[in-house]
């Protein structure tokens, strides 16, 4: 999952909670502005800690799974098929 991934779920979580940007901030530690970029697709990057404990306030946490790799060109020709 990408960071721009993570930062629409946390968007989707926090109103799905009640909170504001500015509470969830609060609570997980964290500069507003930077939960904003987060959340809106404009923050490039940020710290693991930082992100793990704006998740914990909304009841996620990150884990680690193997790499599935990228679609081959047949697979991406095949799905091309299956869709139309």
């Amino acid at each position: 999952m990408l960071l721009s991934d993570l930062g629409l779920l946390i968007r989707k979580e926090r109103k799905a909670a009640g909170l504001s940007i500015q509470s969830l901030a609060e609570v997980a530690g964290v500069d507003r502005t930077t939960l904003s970029k987060l959340e809106n697709q404009r923050l490039p990057e940020m710290g693991y800690a930082k992100l793990e404990r704006v998740l914990a306030v909304l009841g996620f946490e990150l884990t680690a799974q193997k790499a599935q790799g990228l679609p081959t060109l047949n697979d991406l020709q095949r799905q091309n098929r299956e869709g139309q």
